[in-house]
């Protein structure tokens, strides 16, 4: 079996970050791993508060895994300090991880930066060298790339630019446009735009989180990073449409709505 490692904080209500990671890998047919960055008291209304992992912590995770059951794929997400990007920096080079898919949590949907100037630096220069691919929505593709993205020209250029600083492939994510929700994936010097509808349904808290994972899981088992991206895509979609309706605010999809009906059944 392929085994895939999210690097990533968690979730208390269990809609995006680490939850979100295991439940997408799990589904999408990989053993999952995970090495926690932060814990955060977080619901379906908002985050109330975060405690970061210390950064030595960190890294005796990410020595436990590599050292016993290598990933085949590494998904990497909300990494909110300096010194834990350059933990995680550290460990992926030491380890020579393969097929490293990095989510960069620098820009919330609602436009709050989540990092630092000094750990986007850090991020830039020590860890989106290391990556196989980079999964910005629009306003972090802006500050990656210095361009203001405003139509499919701009988009392309956009993530031409981020690999050219970077040296990775860019699925540009399009989700904070508007109308459909659709990507651009810049790769080897070729780009393709993945489109789908918009899905009418306000609970899709973790998107982001559960695609790069879908990605990496895909990777993990040998797809190449188009097809990755296509499944993760049809995933996402799936997800979604399945309208699972929980909580009092953004609530998170429904990841296990592909679990064989023989393991859902419920008491008579």
């Amino acid at each position: 079996m392929k085994t895939a490692l999210t690097i990533a904080g968690s979730d208390s209500s269990g809609g995006a970050g680490i939850q979100a990671d295991l439940k997408t890998m799990t589904v999408n047919g990989v053993y999952a791993m995970s090495a926690i960055t932060a814990l955060t008291a977080q619901n379906t209304t908002g985050v109330t508060d975060i405690l970061e992992v210390p950064p030595q912590f960190l890294a005796e995770q990410l020595d436990a895994v590599f050292t016993d059951i290598f990933p085949d794929a590494v998904k990497i997400g909300m990494l909110a300090s300096s010194d834990l990007i350059a933990v995680t920096a550290k460990k992926l080079t030491q380890y020579h991880a393969k097929h490293v898919v990095v989510d960069p949590v620098m820009i919330s949907t609602s436009g709050f930066r989540l990092l630092q100037k000094a750990a986007v630096s850090v991020l830039t220069t020590r860890l989106l060298p290391l990556a196989e691919m980079v999964t910005p929505n629009i306003p972090e593709a802006e500050l990656l790339s210095e361009i203001k993205i405003t139509s499919e020209e701009t988009t392309a250029a956009a993530a031409k630019e981020i690999c050219r600083r970077f040296g990775c492939a860019v699925l540009l994510k399009g989700g904070h446009s508007v109308g459909g929700a659709n990507d651009f994936l810049w790769n080897n010097g070729v780009g393709k735009w993945f489109c789908s509808s918009r899905i009418d349904n306000p609970n899709t808290h973790g998107t982001g989180c559960t695609l790069s994972s879908a990605i990496a899981a895909n990777l993990a088992k040998g797809f190449d990073l188009e097809i990755s991206v296509q499944r993760a895509k049809d995933y996402l979609s799936g997800a979604i449409a399945d309208m699972l309706n929980l909580g009092r605010g953004a609530g998170p999809m429904n990841h296990a709505f592909d679990i064989k009906p023989a393991y859902k059944e419920e008491k008579d």
